[in-house]
């Protein structure tokens, strides 16, 4: 049979149709740049939680191991109770989470990204039409999470439980004296300061003891050898051999006293002994609290300035007198004597501004944000980095990871200890690694963006 050659016509008003659902706008290629990807978004959530939950437990586990384990073993070989330990250490786990929690997310997204980029699974991401916000935007909002996660952990649970750490040591520091027996160390007992030589069980050897009388004498006791003797709810009591001690007044410095004896017992009330851990110090407070407590203390630091201010201005003033009246005044023959006490005056100005407890307090205020919000500012540099990764993207994201929070962890602490011991500013101490790694970071996207 004869078949024709002609085709069926196409229908190409068909054909020209786009393959979408109904009432869906055409697709196009700039939709495709402009839009984000939610299936993609949620698989990279998952995959850096995921690095970020392995790398955590790095963390954790390496602090866990280099603090709260050997303060345990320490404690442990004391006599404690096990369950008492068990409560310590628990009340010392969100120390731990804070700490670990900014770099297990640095360490977690390197891994993630960097995967990703060694398996050219960015490239087909930007092949198909896609931008560098898919890969930005998850990691930005896991930074956040973490972030607030951490500030969490060290704004409220940190304090918390440091706050029942001290409690539940003050018990068994009552039940257990020992534990404050540290070889070559100095302790603070209230009003009494004692410096230990060699320890070996509750022997001391080389023992120092500065305190005050109840009339306002200093007192100082060298012993040869001291053993601590627990006497339970009175405190503690030393047993000293040997033992060496002077007394002195502080208003007529030629007014003292020596004795020698063989032996002498020390008591230390037990109101005393456990009067160091006490205190709420500025870690165990919240960031509203510290806030409030630097208020406070800036507050008296002015009003102490002001009064300061006034002598060195009443000082100054005298100086000037004497100097202006000249030879022909009496006040000519004093002018070294006021010239010393405006530099006492001046020097004492300079002791209040420069105040260490306030310092203190500000580093830490400072240091309860920077430390959290740590985690964001690793985004774009552990983003960046795991980009250029060619091959073995989590080896090296985990080798980086390292690097990176070392180098952190000792800018971190670099800039505390430079704050306290030059008064360099809080922010600046506590904030300058988070800026550092956020700068580089910003320019290696660039670069890379650009490439």
């Amino acid at each position: 049979m004869y078949q024709s050659g002609l085709q069926p016509r196409r229908n190409d008003a068909a054909l020209r149709q786009p393959l979408c659902a109904p009432g869906a706008p055409p697709a196009s290629i700039d939709n495709m740049k402009r839009g984000i990807s939610w299936t993609l978004f949620s698989y990279l959530i998952k995959d850096i939680l995921f690095s970020f939950s392995v790398s955590f437990l790095f963390f954790f586990f390496a602090f866990f191991v280099n603090h709260l384990l050997l303060m345990a073993g320490e404690i442990l070989a004391k006599q404690v109770p096990l369950y008492q330990v068990a409560l310590l250490v628990l009340f010392a786990l969100p120390s731990v989470i804070a700490m670990s929690a900014p770099f297990a997310s640095l360490m977690g997204t390197l891994m993630t990204i960097g995967r990703l980029s060694s398996a050219n699974e960015v490239l087909v991401m930007l092949a198909s039409g896609l931008s560098y916000r898919v890969v930005f935007v998850p990691a930005i909002a896991v930074g956040i999470f973490i972030s607030l996660l951490s500030f969490i952990a060290n704004d409220i649970l940190l304090p918390a439980g440091t706050i029942q750490f001290g409690r539940l040591y003050r018990r068994i520091l009552v039940a257990t004296p020992a534990l404050e027996l540290q070889p070559n160390s100095v302790k603070r007992f209230g009003e009494t300061v004692v410096v230990m030589g060699p320890v070996s069980g509750r022997e001391i050897d080389n023992l120092l003891i500065l305190d005050r009388t109840g009339d306002g004498q200093r007192r100082l006791i060298m012993a040869q050898q001291a053993e601590l003797i627990d006497a339970g709810r009175e405190g503690l009591s030393l047993d000293l051999n040997n033992v060496f001690l002077v007394s002195s007044r502080e208003i007529v410095r030629d007014d003292y006293d020596y004795a020698f004896s063989g032996f002498l017992r020390y008591w230390v009330p037990q109101e005393d002994f456990i009067q160091a851990i006490t205190a709420i110090g500025p870690r165990e407070m919240s960031s509203v609290d510290l806030r409030r407590e630097i208020l406070v203390r800036v507050a008296d630091q002015r009003q102490r300035l002001d009064g300061r201010y006034s002598r060195v201005l009443s000082q100054a003033l005298n100086l000037e007198n004497s100097l202006r009246l000249g030879p022909e005044n009496a006040a000519w023959n004093r002018r070294e004597t006021y010239s010393a006490a405006l530099e006492r005056e001046y020097q004492a100005v300079q002791t209040i501004r420069g105040e260490r407890s306030l310092l203190i307090h500000r580093l830490e205020f400072n240091k309860k944000f920077s430390l959290p919000f740590g985690a964001l500012s690793f985004v774009f540099l552990s983003v960046a980095l795991g980009l250029f990764s060619k091959k073995s993207g989590q080896t090296v994201g985990f080798i980086l990871g390292l690097l990176i929070s070392v180098i952190y962890w000792a800018l971190l602490l670099g800039g505390q200890t430079v704050g306290v011991r030059f008064g360099h500013s809080p922010f600046w101490s506590m904030w300058l690694p988070n800026t550092l790694m956020l700068g580089i970071g910003l320019i290696l996207c660039v670069v890379r963006i650009r490439k």
